[in-house]
């Protein structure tokens, strides 16, 4: 057998295997590269040590050092391999949340609703009391298909289009967009916020992030305000 000897002031061959180590780990290498390169060091180390010159004795402070290194490295994967276990987890936890909203209505911000058994509904709020509030509802190519009044007083306020446009036909189904514009009697504008309200047909987590589907609209889970 060969004999590895290395005195307290000679080269170190384990340094490019504890820095390629850490270089690979860097780079997204997998963690039972590490691993194997774990197991090679204490091969060697073990090796070198027991047939080291005794008259001029390895210094293992510089292996020790390595070793601590390396081992930093290993646990920083087994952290992230955990961390990605638990995201896994977790996605699957809000992936069957989102299940248990289809069926039910739902109330969420944003003001595009789908025309559904009938009829689009949205909720609007004005900050402060107006004089003049107009509701338009638009279809998805922007086309304005109805507008009427709205309620003037500040607070929540409910809107429900049946589908009649302006021109007297019948939509059936869509999506449609509200828009809300309201003035006080000095003509400035009040801010208004709305939000949508229909029923969920599906669940769509292919994003990475669980979007509930109402009509063709995906709204994600985080928008949604209340359930009925």
């Amino acid at each position: 057998m060969t004999t590895a000897t290395s005195g307290a002031g000679g080269s170190n061959p384990f340094s490019a295997l504890v820095n390629g180590s850490a270089s690979s780990s860097s780079s997204s290498s997998s963690s039972s590269q590490v691993t194997t390169a774990y197991n090679t060091f204490i091969t060697l180390l073990t090796s070198q040590l027991q047939h080291q010159d005794p008259l001029n004795p390895t210094n293992t402070d510089t292996f020790t050092q390595e070793l601590i290194q390396l081992s930093g490295v290993e646990q920083q994967l087994t952290t992230n391999s955990t961390l990605s276990s638990m995201n896994t987890y977790l996605s699957t936890i809000t992936q069957a949340n989102g299940l248990g909203y289809v069926g039910k209505t739902i109330t969420a911000s944003g003001s595009t609703a789908p025309l559904q058994n009938g009829s689009a509904n949205w909720d609007y709020t004005l900050n402060s009391t107006a004089k003049d509030v107009t509701l338009t509802v638009k279809d998805s190519s922007g086309n304005t298909v109805f507008s009427t009044t709205g309620n003037t007083s500040s607070g929540q306020h409910t809107f429900t289009w049946n589908g009649t446009t302006t021109g007297g036909s019948t939509q059936t189904s869509g999506d449609f967009t509200l828009n809300v514009a309201a003035t006080d009697s000095s003509g400035n504008a009040v801010t208004t916020t709305t939000s949508m309200t229909g029923q969920v047909t599906g669940v769509d987590t292919s994003t990475g992030s669980t979007q509930l589907q109402v009509g063709d609209i995906e709204v994600p889970i985080a928008n949604v305000t209340s359930i009925n």
